[in-house]
């Protein structure tokens, strides 16, 4: 049964808000509904941010609040195919919601996941890299996965044909927790469908399945691009196996490094892709030739989960 509290409802219909085509900005209200106080402010029409970005969203929610209750029905659509699904929910208000996620100034105010989430999570990496991946690149993906596993390190990835698949596998080969972050909505068909029982086998590991999107929301060009800012932002780093210079690895490389997050590129990429090459020329990212080479970088779950906490906490006081 889908458990839902009415902040939780609130929530979900300020997301559902729409002035014509152009819904109020989804990280805006993130970053300034971690509270009830604050979510209150914005029911009224208020978002406690001196930006640009809530300058605008502020004008785009006075006007769409007109349509409050066409939104709260859209909710209640949207959980109905969520509870069919049998997943369940957590957003900004909640101490469940992932630590390294509420770190970044570019989190989602809710997700909607089947599985388990799990405090383990902190300590994570993600391992990306192409879906036109060669056999050596598979290789290397399922050497990192298992030697993250052996030191206890969750792994995330996309559910992607090619290096993702290769880590999820290895991890759960290798006994370990794996995270799936989706490009469709939690109740939406799986993409690419050839992974449907890599899906399952996640979830009957213990692991998880993570979206970002609507439940229903089926996979689109803009969802990929959005997933790898989750991927990226609930990790520690991204270690990225093998990647052209129009992969979405590539891309999450980028928003990795923006994060603030430990970007991690394999030597063979390095010494293959200019734009790899330049990422490390500009101290964006680190070249890595061996598993000791990300470990000793990552850091500690605790430090991640304090931050986080006092992140929500700095919410709840109307700082």
């Amino acid at each position: 049964m889908l458990s839902i509290t009415e902040h939780q409802r609130d929530l979900l219909a300020l997301c559902a808000l729409k002035t014509g085509e152009t819904s109020v900005d989804w990280h805006v209200l993130a970053r300034t509904c971690q509270s009830p106080d604050a979510l209150a402010a914005a029911l009224a029409g208020d978002l406690p941010e001196d930006s640009p970005e809530a300058r605008k969203a502020q004008q785009v929610l006075r006007t769409a609040l007109a349509d409050l209750e066409a939104a709260r029905a859209r909710v209640e659509t949207e959980l109905e195919a969520a509870e069919r699904a049998g997943a369940r929910l957590t957003t900004v208000l909640d101490g469940d919601y992932p630590a390294n996620l509420r770190l970044v100034p570019n989190l989602p105010p809710f997700l909607f996941y089947r599985g388990v989430l799990s405090g383990r999570d902190a300590r994570s990496a993600a391992v990306v890299g192409t879906r036109n991946a060669s056999d050596d690149g598979l290789k290397r993906a399922a050497r990192m996965a298992r030697g993250l596993v052996d030191d206890d390190v969750v792994v995330f990835s996309g559910l992607a044909k090619g290096i993702d698949a290769a880590a999820h596998q290895a991890t759960l080969q290798a006994g370990g927790r794996t995270v799936a972050v989706m490009g469709t909505g939690i109740a939406a068909r799986y993409y690419p469908a050839e992974n449907q029982p890599l899906a399952q086998a996640i979830l009957n590991s213990g692991g998880a399945l993570l979206s970002q999107f609507w439940p229903t929301s089926p996979p689109a060009r803009w969802t990929f691009p959005r997933r790898n800012v989750v991927t990226s932002g609930c990790t520690m780093g991204s270690i990225v196996i093998e990647a052209s210079s129009t992969s979405g690895a590539k891309m999450q490389a980028r928003i990795a490094a923006e994060h603030g997050k430990q970007v991690f590129l394999i030597r063979s990429l390095a010494t293959s892709e200019p734009w790899a090459a330049k990422m490390i020329a500009d101290g964006r990212a680190t070249e890595v030739g061996e598993l000791a080479d990300v470990l000793t970088r990552l850091g500690t779950a605790d430090a991640v989960q304090q931050a986080s906490q006092q992140r929500m906490q700095l919410a709840l006081s109307g700082l």
